[in-house]
């Protein structure tokens, strides 16, 4: 389904661009609602996009939210210069190499051209897409591009947005996102989850489907490997693709994994689960994404007495390791040989996974001690001044390029989970700060192809499907 719901019109700087990365051919002709080649004078509107400069000239990129398309227009200019379009369907990372989309030259007594419209999507391959605009001046070897940029079709508002930009990440090959990892693809598939139930754009469903079939059987199997967090992030997004559908095998799945993680629970250090298979540690995430699961899955089993039994004794072994510190954040795990807390860095999604897990546990046995318990660690996240520098969002020594493969994910699941406590929460005590979150980022990290970078008060940095799923966690999380 695509949506026709304008978008404010922005325009973002750009630098000049080097030679395109190579692709497998030049696209076909793309055929939506319109094929490509359209005369932009048939355009029901102009919405200027990024623009770029070079020798005099102005290259701008034009878009017709209405009809999911756009063109490239050269001014300034003479007689001889080029301009054209390139369209990607993987974030700009890769385009067709040599197909140059309407590449036309400025006629003779004219100072500027434009190009014909072309889609910026292709709905019957499900390719998601953007265009840019580029131009070469008549006699010169130079080369500059705009930023990339689409329209407004299935990204009217800063959610939708942020939805589409993380789909032009995914690999429809193998279900998974392109540049994060297994268990980051878990969160950002949650995260489109999420934003359909959000925001009614059902167009993306597609991806619960494709991600589960191209990936039951990989690694260990019912998407368990060595790491039982892993597992349990792979578990709590199909609890979230059974709510969303209703289909009883993602549900089941999620029990699986549930069952997986629990015969890594054994009596060392008390109680609790392993890090992983090899029992080399027990820490704060896997044993909070343990709470949290069973929780959630005794909240949809009928009759279920086995998953609350471990959820209670979850929580109750957790909230007695010392691993919440006196502040009321939860440093990293234990230290195996004192079975104490270790003293490591309070992660943001430590800080995030109890609220959801408690939450849950609250809904299941209606203990307002939990709801309590989780109000008093929120409190503590949200006004740390180490976590949350000038108010924003934060994690511990996150400069730009960094966070690795894993950091990137840590704030979107702090987020969604808090937004889970402050639905549950009468007051909806938190409503502020995600809104505070929400406009930082969409204020100071976010480029002209609605991507998101790490720091959300800004700069962007570089963008990533992690980074792009903590943004879409946090659109979704902000009223």
């Amino acid at each position: 389904m695509h949506f026709l719901i304008p978008l404010l019109t922005f325009v973002l700087a750009a630098t000049p661009t080097p030679a395109p990365a190579p692709a497998a051919a030049p696209l076909a002709t793309i055929c939506n609602k319109y094929c490509d080649a359209r005369d932009p004078a048939s355009s029901p509107g102009d919405r200027g996009g990024p623009s770029a400069g070079v020798s005099g000239r102005r290259i701008s990129l034009h878009l017709d939210d209405g009809d999911d398309m756009g063109w490239a227009a050269i001014t300034g200019g003479g007689a001889g210069d080029h301009v054209w379009l390139d369209r990607s369907f993987d974030a700009g990372r890769t385009w067709a190499s040599g197909s140059k989309l309407g590449d036309t030259a400025t006629p003779s007594g004219a100072t500027g051209w434009r190009t014909l419209m072309y889609n910026a999507d292709d709905w019957a391959n499900r390719g998601v897409g953007l265009l840019r605009a580029c131009g070469q001046p008549a006699g010169s070897g130079t080369i500059a591009c705009t930023g990339w940029a689409r329209p407004t079709w299935n990204a009217w508002d800063r959610r939708t947005a942020a939805a589409t930009a993380l789909m032009e990440r995914y690999n429809l090959g193998t279900g998974l996102f392109d540049t994060t990892g297994w268990w980051n693809s878990a969160n950002a598939l949650t995260a489109v989850i999420d934003n359909a139930r959000i925001s009614g754009m059902g167009s993306y469903r597609y991806a619960i489907d494709t991600t589960y079939t191209k990936n039951l059987s990989a690694q260990g199997g019912s998407f368990h490997n060595d790491y039982l967090d892993d597992t349990a992030w792979w578990g709590l997004a199909w609890v979230d693709a059974y709510d969303l559908t209703g289909d009883s095998r993602y549900l089941n799945t999620a029990r699986a994994d549930a069952d997986h993680m629990s015969a890594y629970w054994d009596g060392v250090c008390g109680g609790g689960v392993w890090w992983n298979t090899t029992r080399t540690t027990k820490n704060a995430i896997p044993n909070s994404l343990y709470i949290q699961l069973n929780a959630a899955l005794h909240n949809r089993i009928p009759g279920d007495t086995a998953y609350l039994a471990r959820a209670r004794a979850g929580w109750t072994w957790f909230s007695g390791t010392g691993m919440i510190n006196g502040a009321n954040l939860v440093n990293d795990g234990l230290n195996m040989s004192t079975c104490a807390n270790n003293g490591q860095p309070v992660w943001t999604y430590n800080q995030g996974v109890p609220l959801s897990a408690l939450t849950e546990l609250y809904r299941a046995t209606g203990d307002a001690g939990l709801l309590a318990k989780a109000r008093a660690m929120a409190n503590a996240s949200t006004t740390n001044a180490a976590l949350n520098p000038g108010g924003i969002l934060r994690d511990p020594g996150e400069t730009a390029g960094g966070g690795g493969l894993d950091g990137p994910t840590f704030k979107g699941v702090y987020v969604r989970d808090l937004a889970v406590l402050n639905t549950a929460l009468p007051d909806h005590p938190y409503t502020a700060y995600l809104q505070r979150q929400a406009n930082a980022a969409y204020a100071n990290d976010r480029d002209s192809a609605e991507a998101y970078g790490l720091m959300w008060a800004g700069p962007f940095d570089q963008s990533d499907a992690a980074r792009q799923q903590s943004a879409l966690d946090l659109m979704n999380a902000a009223p």
